[in-house]
């Protein structure tokens, strides 16, 4: 009888130990939930500044002003529900210091509620605070803290963040940030979204990389290129634009869509939209030790508008034609984009360091640490075929 009572007794534990549970549990109804977080150069807003003069001040200098989006606990779990934005209101409230763990604690007494990261959708940073501090110092307590996952999507703003956390809309702006990323598969300027632990990691290799850059303008955000982060230094140098931002992905091999517009001929407007992209990098070398890279790119596609109405665009000779135009049209780009790497900003951001890397592993080790002024100096060549394979839904 006392073996059966144990044997009760060590089942009913160990039920008890397997129920799902969380000690330091708390009501979300408790808790302020912000899912947008701008990050721009200091500069008080004249609220703070009304605080700081009724004694609301405390030691600190102005480094970065943080902006949180707050929004109602019932809007979390529904975003995207159905392919829609959630549309409800949100609160934005700014705290300007040089610690984001302070200025996260100084929102706690002018809220009734502290903030909680664990629904953070995206990361705003403004160009001019990348360029005045390094993005790890910026980023160092966003990585450390336990409450933001590591799959929030990071941005860089030509302008103040915090203007792309507003709208004129009745929609959350963090929550369509988030949501405007899905759509590269319409076009290849928006970018393969960076996440926080992909940021993490690119800190950590000490390359150069590029973040999606977003403009705002009368309550409205736009995707418009990326701005570039110089490995060495950790600063914004500068910015790429959307033609560049393709030719990354083309030279990747990294597009699910997009289109390549150019004029014929006649200086008509003909549109290529793309079906399909094969991209191989080759990493070639001489007997004198010098390199060189090659990209050979293949791409299908359909002629999907073509304001030449005189033309016969079911004919192949036509095709052939334009399938030389939009080789050219993508060429100038791509070079463009060259240039800009080795001349310009001298970074190397479109993926032939990490070719190199698995090419030669040992040789990358010796240059890696000096690879964007390495890229300068080595020659890239191209080669693209572009095929036109059908021409849409047309009466000709």
């Amino acid at each position: 009888m006392f073996r059966q009572r144990v044997i009760h007794l060590l089942l009913i534990s160990m039920i008890l130990l397997t129920q799902p549970g969380c000690w330091s549990s708390k009501e979300i109804e408790d808790l302020s939930v912000f899912t947008g977080l701008a990050l721009d150069k200091g500069e008080p807003n004249s609220l703070e500044r009304e605080f700081d003069e009724r004694g609301g001040s405390y030691q600190k200098h102005n480094k970065v002003t943080a902006t949180v989006q707050i929004v109602p606990e019932r809007t979390i779990g529904n975003s995207g529900k159905d392919g829609e934005t959630p549309k409800t209101h949100f609160n934005n409230i700014s705290e300007t210091g040089d610690s984001l763990l302070e200025i996260f604690r100084e929102f706690s007494i002018r809220q009734n509620r502290p903030i909680i990261g664990h629904h953070l959708k995206v990361i705003v940073i403004s160009e001019d605070l990348v360029q005045q501090e390094k993005i790890r110092q910026i980023m160092d307590f966003v990585l450390r803290d336990n409450d933001i996952r590591p799959s929030c999507l990071i941005f860089l703003s030509e302008g103040r963040a915090s203007d792309t956390l507003m709208t004129t809309e009745e929609e959350i702006p963090s929550f369509r940030l988030a949501e405007m990323v899905r759509n590269n598969f319409r076009t290849s300027k928006i970018m393969k979204g960076i996440t926080l632990s992909n940021l993490d990691a690119l800190m950590y290799s000490k390359q150069s990389f590029v973040l999606q850059n977003v403009i705002e303008a009368q309550g409205e955000v736009k995707f418009s290129g990326a701005g570039i982060i110089k490995g060495d230094t950790g600063h914004w140098i500068g910015n790429l634009d959307q033609h560049d931002v393709e030719s990354i992905a083309w030279i990747k091999g990294d597009i699910k869509g997009g289109s390549i517009k150019a004029y014929d001929q006649s200086n008509d407007s003909i549109t290529y939209e793309i079906k399909s992209v094969k991209s191989k990098i080759t990493l070639n070398e001489t007997e004198d030790k010098k390199i060189s890279f090659h990209v050979a790119i293949e791409s299908t596609g359909r002629l999907i508008e073509d304001w030449d109405v005189k033309e016969h665009s079911s004919s192949v000779g036509y095709f052939k034609e334009l399938e030389k135009i939009f080789e050219e049209k993508l060429t100038q780009h791509i070079n463009s984009l060259i240039h800009k790497m080795q001349s310009t900003y001298k970074v190397e951001v479109a993926g032939f360091g990490d070719w190199y890397s698995i090419e030669k592993p040992h040789v990358w080790k010796q240059i890696k640490d000096h690879w964007d002024e390495e890229f300068t100096r080595i020659p890239v060549t191209f080669d693209l075929k572009l095929k036109i394979t059908d021409f849409g839904s047309t009466s000709d």
